[in-house]
């Protein structure tokens, strides 16, 4: 039924005047035609990839620099669309969720530049790049592509992907066992039909942590990237007697932070450590979070680790959370480092910080190894790698 109604909607949607549409869509749905977002430069080269539309965290204009600076031959851009409330990381390309969602002339344009202008696409979270209007899925926007002669490849984030009843088994303290319990079943769907749609396809397959190889096999993993001198610090962790311990989640429900506030609050409250519980602070002002603190702390429900414990590392600070050992031998596996992030779950963490304490030399060694382990694999050259390898099979 719900298939249905959004049909009979596409096609009404079809025959309203764009004008007309644009001013009866609700909020910030609202776009005014004559204000068409302009096209960036396109990239120049052999090679010249598109990267659309998701850019979470920023990710994807940072792979599309890795591939300007450590890809010979290789010249990238990205897209993303836009919503008021979001993050406004930096893009090539930021466009109006309005032309987004609903214009047909701001999506017919921009299919047309892309396939003109680009050899290769990576498309993210199994999402439109040309927009999700009407009654045109993924695949048949993939299937254009292909028609003009482009390659493309999925690349997979997270949530649109990872399935809730498989993490469940795999992870202690997963937050859809919990916190995230009443969404669960929605993401279950989501991530099954963003399956079905990969295997459709039949198309190289990227996922930006080393977690999501449990959900897509065939995948390779693309590390995520952060600019590192940006995060960068002359000075060393746990010179003060009492240590400064910072957690900055960007989802509380999805880190663990109410099951080790308690902990730390209580550790704080002994003297035992200086608790900095860091909410809403802009990303402009989190290098300086992490300089001030010793210890900062990920997250203890994913088992995996992403591009906040990578700033907190090049930052050169002690990172502690839960990482499974399925996903630390994979990262041993594809990069032949050992993962520099202090092991701990909720059970034991109040026992693994004292022991960081207490081994301060031993715990500076760690935050430096964390800060070299970013530099090898964060900075933008071994995702450039994956990149061109793939490209070129």
């Amino acid at each position: 039924m719900i298939k249905a109604i959004k049909w009979v909607a596409g096609k009404v949607l079809r025959v309203i005047p764009e004008p007309l549409l644009g001013r009866l869509l609700p909020g910030e749905f609202r776009f005014d035609p004559r204000d068409l977002p302009e096209l960036p430069e396109p990239p120049i080269g052999a090679i010249r990839v598109y990267i659309a539309p998701a850019n979470y965290a920023g990710q994807g204009w940072e792979w599309a620099r890795a591939i300007d600076r450590y890809f010979d031959g290789a010249q990238a851009s990205n897209m993303v669309y836009q919503r008021k409330a979001d993050f406004r990381y930096q893009a090539d390309s930021a466009v109006p969720l309005g032309f987004y969602a609903a214009s047909r002339r701001w999506q017919r344009r921009q299919f047309d530049w892309v396939a003109k202008n680009y050899t290769h696409v990576i498309i993210e979270a199994e999402q439109q790049p040309f927009g999700a209007v009407l009654d045109e899925s993924v695949t048949s926007q993939v299937r254009r592509l292909q028609a003009r002669g482009l390659t493309v490849t999925m690349l997979c984030h997270g949530t649109d992907i990872r399935l809730p009843s498989r993490h469940r088994e795999l992870v202690p303290n997963s937050p859809f066992a919990d916190s995230l319990a009443s969404v669960a079943p929605k993401l279950e769907e989501l991530a099954r039909t963003n399956r079905q749609i990969l295997d459709s396809l039949a198309l190289p397959v990227l996922v930006s942590t080393p977690d999501l190889l449990a959900d897509v096999p065939v995948a390779r993993w693309l590390p995520v990237v952060v600019d590192a001198a940006r995060w960068s610090v002359t000075s060393e962790p746990l010179d003060r007697a009492v240590p400064v311990v910072a957690h900055a989640p960007s989802k509380g429900a999805v880190k663990g932070s109410e099951l080790i506030d308690p902990i730390l609050q209580r550790m704080h409250e002994r003297g035992i450590i200086e608790y900095r519980r860091v909410n809403g602070v802009p990303s402009a002002q989190m290098p300086d979070v992490y300089r001030s603190a010793d210890i900062v702390l990920d997250q203890f429900r994913l088992g995996s680790y992403g591009v906040a414990a990578c700033e907190a590392m090049a930052a050169g600070r002690v990172v502690v959370g839960h990482i499974t050992d399925d996903n630390r031998a994979r990262v041993r596996e594809s990069t032949g480092e050992s993962l520099p992030i202090v092991e701990s779950t909720v059970e034991d963490l109040e026992e693994v910080l004292l022991g960081v304490i207490l081994n301060r030399e031993g715990s500076r060694e760690i935050a430096r190894a964390g800060a070299a382990f970013v530099a090898k694999v964060h900075d933008g050259r071994f995702s450039a790698a994956v990149f061109e390898d793939l490209f070129h099979s």
